[in-house]
């Protein structure tokens, strides 16, 4: 009896040995436990080769619903996907293609953990919204987080669940050609957007179908590259990272991004994606940052070059110590990681807290509950174009449109009874509007400035190209071709603009002249299109011109002569219907500059934000020895915030009082014009005297308002001590006791000020 008793008591113990196995070996699937538990358990099952696997991104290397490889690179790809040594891949767009892909690492893999899939959704998918330079002119977040929205819409409907967006950097210097990317050269109104693009596109909940996960980039300085050159060497002192730099990062962090990726440049002599101070002492543990940072294109590959690293493999041993989770396209991880952690060189802890911040994302992501979440090609089809994403697009487009000089009320064009040359070979462009970072849409789908016009049909409007501004077929990767000599139909432009009662030039940039890696020396209007201008003008001086292009331009001659200008950017896919709408009236212009117009490329860097320095200025005529040019002046031709309307604001009655930590700042603004029409409300602090010295002045509060003609509205802030602080050399915020000046206006150059102490 007692054998049998104990032949059963272990029968029963096995049982239950046998159940909890069985159980451990499903907790990561059941929904109804945390995600931390989850994580924990599926990593407890991986082995060392499957978990570095979750940290290698490839690139789309095959048409995965064509043949499979069987030889060279893609061959070893397509294995190290089988065997689940792959977490990400990026540039496989499309529902057949994703699911195919998708399929693979789900039911061919041994645990199944299903990818991630990656792409760099701009301003975008298939349907663009205005560049995000562009976007940011409209200081509409509202705006700007829905244009995010339908953004992640078509790209989620496509198959895709994390964009590499957005750009957060803070640059001065619109040589830079990554400029485009950007919010422009703020960091408070860069944070406020940053926020708003994330939350338009993750949303409230990962798990949903229409969500995209967003990346915070490029970790951190790579806006300030010396001499705008991409790719280049950044130098900045302390003060600058901490105050100018990292302040838009910080924002993305408290607004809850999942991802980070780091940069190219070098920031103290050490390679972004090698910098264990920026990746883990900073984004990981002061700011408890708990989502995964991915590197750029090749960037730890790149370390070699910088000297930083010696081959491959220490480069690998390099950014996996200092917190760089997932290595895009380097093929580091893959190939040399799991030797590192045999060789000691890099802890396998170090490994299980970049994976399990990479599964921990997919799970939020809702991807182990249904992998194919992202897969229906029936939504596909109804939301890519769909009208909601359009009329969106149309909306932020007119949004962006800053209206520069208005001189005798040129603008807005009568819409009967006139006759409009319009000039100008980007007028009949339909594919240089999209802009750059334009990857998934197709060419010559924007609505031309020229189809634009001609939907209004009470004047009679005559074309004329002018002159091309490229030569050839531009595309992503390959350099534009300017045209510099050709003029041959400057004459038929002439003629067709004497007999015009207003010509319309449309004028700047081809879409492929700004973006990654396209910096420019000289950023006036490109190729003989200044001379084209020039000539139009002794003709037909009652000239609009209409500027698409993708950083500030320097517009000397302009602005001296031309009545009227509108800056237009590259906004997109409805491009041309926003621009008629602007140019008629039926939307008045509100945009505000996001970033200052340089009066000559030698001013750059330039930025409203500027130190005063010991000798901003000595008094006397002709004195020498003071911070200027002898042959430019020191301002911007227009300056950070600056925009005009079709109508004008009056600002009075600036009462300031202070309640316990508070100032309470009221304002009045009157429409004093005869068209209802929106204005941003600017306010601006300085801090006369402090430990680090303060810029002359500092953006710290907007308000968008629209008020109909005659209609009078208080605007109401409130400053706290997150804007009158600043970050000390150490990277602490502090707030000093003294006194500050206080600016309100409708652009950096404001029109009333007062002071106030903090004591």
């Amino acid at each position: 009896m007692k054998k049998l008793k104990k032949i059963i008591s272990l029968l029963t113990l096995a049982g239950m040995v046998f159940s909890c196995s069985q159980t451990s070996k499903l907790t990561y699937k059941d929904m109804g436990l945390p995600i931390n538990d989850r994580v924990n358990d599926l990593l407890s099952k991986m082995t060392l080769e499957e978990k570095i696997g979750q940290m290698n991104q490839y690139n789309g290397f095959w048409n995965v619903t064509g043949p499979t490889p069987i030889q060279g690179d893609a061959a070893k790809k397509y294995k190290d996907l089988r065997k689940g040594y792959v977490g990400s891949m990026l540039n496989v767009r499309g529902v057949k293609e994703v699911r195919a892909v998708q399929k693979i690492a789900v039911e061919e893999t041994r645990l199944g953990i299903p990818l991630v899939i990656g792409f760099d959704v701009i301003h975008g998918y298939e349907t663009l919204s205005p560049i995000p330079l562009a976007e940011s002119a409209s200081w509409d977040l509202e705006a700007i987080q829905k244009s995010s929205e339908m953004a992640a819409l078509e790209a989620s409907a496509a198959g895709i669940n994390w964009t590499f967006a957005p750009m957060v950097d803070v640059s001065r210097d619109a040589r830079w050609g990554r400029v485009m990317e950007g919010a422009g050269e703020d960091p408070y109104l860069g944070s406020k957007i940053a926020k708003a693009r994330i939350l338009g596109f993750q949303g409230t909940d990962l798990s949903k179908e229409n969500t995209i996960l967003a990346c915070a980039k490029h970790f951190a300085g790579y806006g300030f590259a010396e001499s705008g050159r991409d790719y280049n060497t950044v130098d900045i002192g302390t003060s600058t990272l901490h105050n100018i730099v990292l302040p838009p990062f910080k924002a993305s962090v408290d607004a809850g991004v999942r991802t980070f990726m780091n940069s190219f440049n070098e920031l103290n002599g050490i390679p972004a994606t090698g910098n264990s101070y920026l990746q883990r002492d900073l984004l990981k543990q002061e700011w408890k940052f708990d989502g995964f940072v991915i590197s750029d294109w090749g960037s730890m590959v790149e370390m070699i070059a910088h000297g930083h690293a010696k081959d491959l493999k220490h480069a690998a041993e390099i950014a996996a110590n200092a917190g760089s989770d997932m290595d895009m396209e380097s093929n580091a991880y893959v190939h040399h990681l799991a030797d590192l952690v045999k060789e000691g060189k890099v802890k396998e802890s170090v490994i299980d807290d970049a994976v399990k911040r990479i599964l921990k994302v997919k799970f939020e992501l809702g991807l182990f509950e249904d992998p194919y979440r992202y897969c229906d090609e029936k939504r596909e089809q109804n939301v890519i174009g769909s009208k909601e994403v359009l009329d969106a697009s149309l909306d932020l487009a007119k949004k962006s449109i800053v209206l520069l000089k208005n001189q005798n009320n040129l603008l807005p064009l009568k819409k009967q009874g006139q006759k409009i040359a319009i000039i100008g070979a980007l007028a009949n462009d339909k594919t240089s509007p999209l802009g750059s970072w334009r990857i998934a849409a197709k060419d010559s789908t924007a609505v031309s400035v020229l189809e634009g016009l001609n939907a209004y049909k009470g004047n009679s409007i005559v074309y004329a190209k002018g002159a091309d501004v490229a030569l050839g077929t531009p595309d992503f990767i390959t350099e534009v071709k300017i045209n510099n000599t050709d003029k041959s139909e400057f004459e038929e432009a002439k003629k067709v603009a004497k007999n015009a009662d207003v010509v319309v030039m449309v004028l700047g940039e081809h879409g492929f002249q700004s973006g990654e890696g396209r910096s420019r020396v000289d950023i006036g209007l490109p190729g003989v299109q200044q001379e084209l201008l020039e000539e139009i003008y002794k003709v037909n001086k009652n000239i609009v011109l209409v500027l698409n292009n993708g950083r500030p331009l320097t517009l000397g001659w302009a602005d001296a002569n031309i009545p009227s200008i509108l800056e237009c950017w590259q906004l997109g896919t409805q491009s041309g219907h926003a621009i008629a709408q602007v140019l008629y009236g039926d939307y008045n212009p509100s945009g505000k500059l996001p970033m200052s117009f340089p009066r000559h490329v030698g001013q750059l860097p330039l930025y409203y934000n500027y130190k005063n320095t010991g000798r901003p200025i000595l008094p006397g005529k002709d004195v020498v020895f003071w911070s200027h040019f002898q042959d430019e002046k020191n301002s911007a031709l227009y300056p950070f915030g600056h925009g005009l309307s079709y109508t004008q604001f009056e600002y009075e009655n600036l009462k300031v009082h202070q309640k316990e930590d508070e100032v309470h700042v009221k304002i009045g603004v009157k429409n004093i014009g005869k068209l209802k029409g929106k204005e941003v409300v600017q306010l601006y602090l300085r801090d006369l005297v402090a430990s680090v010295t303060r810029p002359v002045k500092e953006l710290k509060g907007f308000e968008l308002i629209e008020l109909e003609a005659g209609e009078e509205k208080i605007v109401e802030f409130v400053l706290t001590n997150k804007e009158l602080g600043f970050y000390d050399n150490k990277g602490k915020f502090i707030v000093e006791p003294g006194e500050f000046k206080l600016f309100l206006g409708g652009s950096s150059k404001t029109v009333i000020e007062t002071s106030f102490e903090i004591k």
